[in-house]
């Protein structure tokens, strides 16, 4: 965490004062290129509002109602007694395939999980297609909120074929590692990541508005025999995660 001085995070005040505009726009919008130009970091504090007012030559209401934007929109996160931060972003690269305990516990962050379904049955039609089953095979359902340092970041669907799992009703933590325990664990993956709107429910579980868009991600693993083992759907709060590629030239 750093604390830092206003001046240091904007211009002169006089560049807010754009005609038309209104003020705590202005200063969302400026809170904002901060964050995005990386004056102010992944869990920095902000400047106390007065400072901020003061600075900005706006009065404190405009800095409040600003402010309160931006923590709707989970830009910002107040602690009561501790001050407004930046709202902590998990960086996770598209290039390698690993599990979202593994990627989580490579930043130093603790995971814990509520279970909201672990049930054996017939494959859906969409999982019997990415996992090449016919419609006798059973299949095990890993439905789980999974938080990150105490706070929700995503929902996790994850379709299993049953003769992959010695006993899936004793599995609590990586899935993925369990896998490899079985010589399964996927080695590949096709990905399909779109943006969508929740519902009430899935919404309320991740602490979000039902408007707030989401990342959607399908994921099809397969292992080294190139035989599909799991199929994933993801839900994840849009603002709170940046999913990176490297990309090459292919001429």
């Amino acid at each position: 965490m750093t604390i830092h001085r206003v001046n240091d995070l904007f211009g002169p005040s006089d560049a807010l004062k754009k005609k038309g505009i209104p003020l705590y726009i202005q200063v969302k919008n400026a809170i904002q290129t901060a964050i995005a130009e990386e004056r102010l970091g992944n869990g920095d504090v902000l400047p106390p509002e007065r400072d901020l007012a003061k600075y900005l030559d706006v009065s404190r209401v405009t800095i409040r109602k600003a402010i309160d934007e931006l923590v709707k929109e989970d830009v910002l996160t107040q602690r009561q007694g501790a001050g407004t931060f930046v709202s902590e972003r998990v960086e996770q690269p598209l290039n390698h395939l690993r599990s979202f305990t593994e990627v989580m516990r490579d930043r130093g962050k603790e995971t814990t999980a509520k279970w909201l379904d672990r049930s054996l049955g017939v494959p859906h039609d969409d999982e019997r297609h990415a996992l090449q089953l016919s419609p006798e095979e059973e299949v095990v359902r890993f439905y789980r909120l999974r938080y990150v340092d105490g706070k929700p970041m995503a929902l996790e669907l994850a379709t299993v074929p049953s003769h992959y799992l010695d006993n899936p009703f004793a599995i609590e933590g990586s899935l993925y590692e369990i896998l490899e325990a079985q010589g399964r664990r996927p080695v590949r993956a096709f990905q399909r990541i779109r943006a969508i709107t929740l519902d009430d429910n899935r919404a309320q579980l991740l602490d979000i508005s039902e408007q707030a868009a989401v990342l959607y991600i399908e994921r099809t693993g397969v292992d080294k025999e190139g035989t599909p083992v799991e199929f994933t759907r993801s839900w994840f709060p849009g603002d709170s995660y940046d999913f990176v590629a490297e990309i090459h030239d292919t001429h």
